[in-house]
C-alpha cells in the first residue's frame, strides 16, 4: 500500500491533523498539506516511506528518525523549518512540520539559471545562520541541497529535512540507492568514511553557491559513482573558471567552503557566517551586482542559425511593465490534475536587458489540421490535407504574435507579482548617511522620525523593544528588511519588523548584599548576576581578605552602594572574605605561661588555661596543649593549655606519740611511702607509738620524686621490752 493510500485527502491523523493534499514525494518520505484542527493552522506532514519503515533496518531508521526529529525541534532559528510533533500512522512514522508558503531553491535555480553575487551571498548567509544554530545544538544536516532550501513568500531561507536526512545517511549507497540525488553535494569525508561533520554541511553549501553563480555544479558525470569519485579525488574548480571577473574574495570564500580536506574548511557554520560577514564588508557595488549571463555569446551565435533538425529560434524582447489587460473569458487555462480546485500562479521571470529570450518552434509541432486546405487543391493520398510551404512563415508569424501578446500580459504579471508593483522599498532615514559602494543598513536612527516616514510611505510595521548597549533609547536597533531599498512585499502584506532601543539595561544592587546572613549576602556574585550585572570583577585573594567576623564567600568590600541602580555593564568590584585565616600551631610546651599567651594571641587563637602539679616541669611553664605542634588552626580557634604548678607538696603532720599503725595509714593516704623502724622502751604505755618521724612534723615535703615515685617518710615506733 502506498503512502497516498495511507493518508487520503480528508482523513484525520491522530484525531488532529486533517490531510488536505499531497505536496511532494521524495526518496525518503511523502509530504502532505494538512490542517491542525486543534490550533487551526496549516501544517506539513512528512510520512516515512513504507520501504524504510518496514525494511530490514526498520529499527535503526525509526530510532534515528525520532532522535533527529527531537534535535530539529530543539533548534530555534527563523531559517529552519520548525518541527511541531511526531507520531505513527498506520505503522509509518511521521513528522508534523511548519508549512512554508513558497518554493524551493531548485525551482528558483531552474527559473533564473544564475544568480547575482548579492542574491547568492544573501541566500548562503541565511543558510549558514540556520546551520549555525543546528551545529550549536549538535545537529548535522548531512543533506544540504537546493531541494532542501525553501524560499518563503518573503524570499527568506528556511532549511528543511532535518533529522530524516541523518537517519537515511547511515545506509550505504548500494543498499538503499537513496543518496543518488544528493551525490552532487556530498562532502568527500561523507562519501569515503560516512563521517558527518559540520564542515560537511559547509561543503554542500559551497557547492550550492557555486551552482547558483555558475548555473551548473562544478562536477558532472554520467552516473553517481563517477560523480562521488570526483568529489573524493579532485579539488573543486575555482569559481573564477566559470565566472571570470567575480570578486577574488568571493572566490576565496567558496574555495574555503569546498576545500577537499575537512581541516581546511571553517570549523562550523558560525565561523563561516562570520567570515562571510567580513567578506561582505569589503565588496563594492560592482562586486555585489556581478552575475554570469545565463546565455553565453557562443550560444547566441549558434542560436541564430537553423539547426539541421528544423528548429528555428526567434528572439523575443523583454516585455515592459503594462497596465492590466482585460482577458477574454475564452482564454486557455492550464489544468492542474493534482488539484482541480487549486489556482496555480506561475511566476514570470524577470526580464534581463542583457539576456535574450528565445522561442523555439518545431515545424513538426504545428499540427496539419491548423492549416486549411486550399480550394484549388484536392486532398492528397492518405486523406491528409496538402501542406503549403508558403504558409509556414505565416504560421510562425502568427504564433510569434500570439507569444508577444502573451508577453505583454506576462510583463504586467511580472510587474505586479515580482516587479516594482509587488513591493515597497525601505526608505532612507533623514539621519542616516549611505554609501553607494555598500549596503546601507538601517540602525541607530531616531525611531519617531522614521516611524512617520513609514506611515507616510504606507508601509506597515511591527514595533518591538529591546535593550542595547550601543544604541540609545528611542533609536532603532534593527529592521527587517534591514537595508535601505530592500523590498517589502505588498501582495503578502509584509510588515517591517522594527526593534527599538530601550537604552542600556539597568540593574539594582540588592540592599541586603552586605548582610552575610541573608541569601544575597551569602552568595553576592550570583546575587549581582541575578540583578542583571555582567561586569563583575573580584579582587585577587590576599591576606587582607581574611576575616574572623565575615564568613567565607561573603562581602568584605563592594565598590558600589547597596540599592544603587546602575547600567548592567557598569564595573562592580567585589572583595570576598576568605573567612578566618589558617595558622600553624607553634611548640609551646616548656614555655612560660606569659610567653605562650603572647604567641597564641598573635595568631588570634583563644587560650583556655588550666593548672596542674608536675614533678618535672617547673612551676609556670606549659605542660601540654590540646593542639599539637604543626596542626593547622584558624583565627578564632580555641586551644586548651595546661600550666605547671610545680611538684605537689604536703606539710607533714606531727605523728609523734600517735599509734604507729594509724600514722602509717594517714601518710600512705597522703601519698607517701612509709618506713617503720623499732625503738625499745621500758615504758609499756608507749608500746606501738611513734617515737620520732623523718622528716619531722611541720615540714613541707614533696609527695613524689622527679621520677614520679612517692617520697618516703620514716617512723620510729616504740617497742616494749615486756611484750
Amino acid at each position: 500500500m502506498s503512502e497516498a493510500q495511507h493518508a487520503p485527502e480528508g482523513q484525520v491523523i491522530e484525531g488532529r491533523y486533517r490531510v488536505v493534499s499531497r505536496i511532494a514525494d521524495g526518496g525518503m518520505a511523502t509530504v502532505y498539506q494538512a490542517v491542525d484542527e486543534r490550533l487551526g493552522r496549516t501544517v506539513a506532514i512528512k510520512i516515512m516511506h513504507t520501504q524504510l519503515a518496514q525494511g530490514p533496518q526498520r529499527d535503526q531508521f525509526v530510532e534515528r528518525f525520532h532522535r533527529e526529529a527531537r534535535s530539529a525541534a530543539a533548534i530555534a532559528n527563523p531559517h529552519i523549518v520548525q518541527v511541531y510533533d511526531t507520531g505513527e500512522f498506520d505503522g509509518l512514522d511521521f513528522l508534523v512540520m511548519e508549512y512554508v508558503h513558497g518554493v524551493n531553491l531548485r525551482y528558483e535555480m531552474n527559473q533564473q539559471v544564475t544568480f547575482s553575487v548579492r542574491e547568492t551571498l544573501r541566500i548562503v548567509g541565511e543558510t549558514l545562520d540556520g546551520l549555525a544554530s543546528a551545529h550549536r545544538a549538535g545537529v548535522v544536516h548531512r543533506d544540504i541541497k537546493p531541494e532542501n532550501i525553501l524560499l518563503n513568500d518573503r524570499g527568506h531561507v528556511q532549511i528543511t529535512d532535518f533529522g530524516l536526512a541523518k537517519a537515511v545517511s547511515q545506509a550505504t549507497l548500494s543498499s538503499t540507492g537513496m543518496l543518488l540525488g544528493t551525490a552532487a553535494y556530498l562532502a568527500p569525508e561523507m562519501i569515503q568514511h560516512n563521517q558527518a561533520t559540520p564542515q560537511g554541511d559547509l561543503y554542500s553549501v559551497g557547492i550550492m553557491a557555486w551552482e547558483m553563480l555558475a548555473g551548473k555544479v562544478p562536477f558532472t558525470a554520467d552516473n553517481p559513482v563517477t560523480l562521488v569519485f570526483k568529489h573524493v579525488h579532485e579539488d573543486v574548480p575555482d569559481i573564477t573558471t566559470a565566472c571570470p571577473g567575480i570578486n577574488a574574495g568571493v572566490a576565496a570564500f567558496l574555495a574555503r567552503l569546498t576545500a577537499r580536506a575537512v581541516e581546511d574548511r571553517p570549523q562550523d557554520a558560525s565561523v563561516a557566517f562570520d567570515e562571510l560577514q567580513q567578506l561582505q564588508s569589503n565588496l563594492t557595488i560592482d562586486d555585489w551586482q556581478y552575475r554570469l549571463s545565463a546565455v553565453s555569446p557562443a550560444a547566441n551565435d549558434a542560436a541564430d542559425t537553423m539547426p539541421g533538425d528544423g528548429t528555428r529560434q526567434m528572439p523575443l524582447p523583454p516585455a515592459p511593465p503594462a497596465p492590466p489587460v482585460r482577458q477574454n473569458d475564452d482564454r486557455t487555462r492550464q489544468f492542474n490534475p493534482e488539484n482541480p480546485n487549486k489556482t496555480t500562479v506561475m511566476p514570470a521571470q524577470q526580464a534581463d536587458p542583457e539576456a535574450t529570450t528565445r522561442l523555439a518552434l518545431e515545424k513538426n509541432d504545428v499540427p496539419a489540421n491548423n492549416v486549411p486546405a486550399s480550394p484549388s487543391n484536392g486532398p492528397v493520398s492518405g486523406g491528409q490535407p496538402k501542406r503549403s510551404g508558403k504558409r509556414a512563415p505565416v504560421i510562425i508569424a502568427v504564433v510569434a504574435a500570439i507569444v508577444l501578446a502573451c508577453a505583454g500580459g506576462g510583463g504586467y504579471a511580472w510587474w505586479y507579482f515580482r516587479g516594482p508593483g509587488s513591493y515597497w522599498t525601505m526608505p532612507q532615514p533623514a539621519d542616516l548617511t549611505c554609501s553607494d559602494s555598500e549596503p546601507c543598513r538601517i540602525s541607530n536612527i531616531k525611531w519617531n522620525a522614521y516611524e512617520e516616514l513609514l506611515k507616510f510611505s504606507n508601509i506597515e510595521y511591527e514595533e518591538t523593544e529591546a535593550f542595547s548597549d550601543s544604541v540609545k533609547a528611542g533609536n532603532v536597533i534593527s529592521t527587517d528588511p534591514e537595508n535601505v531599498g530592500s523590498h517589502v512585499s505588498k501582495r503578502h502584506h509584509q510588515k517591517v519588523k522594527v526593534v527599538v532601543s530601550k537604552g542600556i539595561k539597568q540593574g539594582t544592587v540588592p540592599t541586603d548584599i552586605l548582610d552575610a546572613t541573608s541569601a544575597n549576602g551569602k552568595d553576592p556574585i550570583n546575587a549581582l548576576k541575578r540583578a542583571g550585572f555582567d561586569n563583575i570583577e573580584q579582587t585577587p585573594a590576599n591576606d587582607d581578605a581574611y576575616s574572623m567576623d565575615v564568613p567565607q564567600g561573603a562581602l568584605l568590600d563592594l565598590s558600589v552602594d547597596p540599592g544603587a541602580t546602575l547600567p548592567h555593564n557598569a564595573k562592580i568590584t567585589v572583595t570576598l572574605s576568605q573567612g578566618p585565616k589558617p595558622v600553624t600551631m607553634p611548640d609551646v610546651v616548656g614555655k612560660s605561661k606569659d610567653e605562650t599567651q603572647q604567641t597564641l594571641d598573635a595568631l588570634k587563637l583563644t587560650v583556655n588555661w588550666t593548672e596542674q602539679f608536675d614533678d618535672k616541669i617547673p612551676q609556670g611553664q606549659v605542660i601540654s596543649a590540646s593542639a599539637k605542634t604543626g596542626d593547622e588552626l584558624h583565627w578564632g580557634d580555641s586551644v586548651n593549655a595546661v600550666v605547671s604548678k610545680g611538684p605537689e607538696t604536703v606539710t607533714l603532720p606531727n605523728y609523734v606519740g600517735q599509734k604507729a599503725a594509724a600514722a602509717k595509714a594517714a601518710l600512705e593516704k597522703l601519698g607517701f611511702s612509709v618506713k617503720i623502724s623499732s625503738q625499745l622502751t621500758l615504758d609499756s604505755s608507749q608500746d606501738k607509738k611513734v617515737a620520732s618521724q623523718d622528716p619531722v612534723g611541720g615540714t613541707e615535703v614533696r609527695l613524689r620524686q622527679e621520677d614520679g615515685t612517692p617520697n618516703t617518710v620514716t617512723l620510729k615506733m616504740y617497742s616494749s621490752l615486756f611484750d
